[in-house]
């Protein structure tokens, strides 16, 4: 298809006047129509485009959590009996720990009935850790892996360690803040 095609099935049929000749396009040829046709194309595009944010959004808001963001408890939480925390005691094993990639949180305990918890997001480029093990939270990206006990950097890149965030014991579940 050449431009001039494409622009005729956009452009609306020719019209005449009695100033036109028979067989004139005059009145398309006249900057108010080149106007329109700029118009059509970008309400077109207009379209295109805000479908295109409207499915976006609609993505999005299927990945959100439905809770507000403010992690509070309920749903999977009460359901594992944890009153609103992160986990049970018994799911954080001794000298080692669980990554909660949701939340953004790696709880461990280093020592038994001792826990402790970091911000999982590694300080070198802000991945995400992937696991804890050997005594050390690691982050996937990089290589960098962290002190589970106090979240200080066993091997970088990275040069600062995981900032530490409250955890607190009560009734065998673990809770933040």
């Amino acid at each position: 298809m050449n431009h001039t095609s494409r622009t005729a099935s956009v452009t609306p049929p020719a019209t005449t006047d009695s100033t036109a000749t028979p067989g004139s396009t005059a009145p398309n040829d006249s900057p108010d129509s080149t106007a329109s046709r700029a118009s059509y194309g970008s309400t077109r595009r207009s379209v295109v485009a805000a479908a295109g944010a409207a499915g976006l959004v609609t993505v999005l808001a299927a990945c959100g959590g439905g809770d507000g963001g403010n992690g509070g408890g309920g749903g999977d939480d009460e359901a594992k009996g944890l009153d609103g925390g992160i986990a049970k005691t018994s799911d954080i094993p001794e000298g080692g720990g669980k990554v909660f990639p949701d939340r953004k949180v790696v709880v461990t305990q280093p020592a038994k009935g001792q826990f402790k918890a970091f911000s999982a997001v590694c300080t070198h480029q802000g991945c995400v850790v992937k696991d804890v093990s050997g005594g050390t939270v690691n982050c996937p990206c990089h290589g960098s892996k962290f002190n589970i006990a106090d979240g200080s950097v066993q091997a970088g890149p990275a040069q600062r360690p995981l900032p530490e965030q409250k955890v607190s014991v009560h009734d065998g579940s673990l809770h933040l803040g």
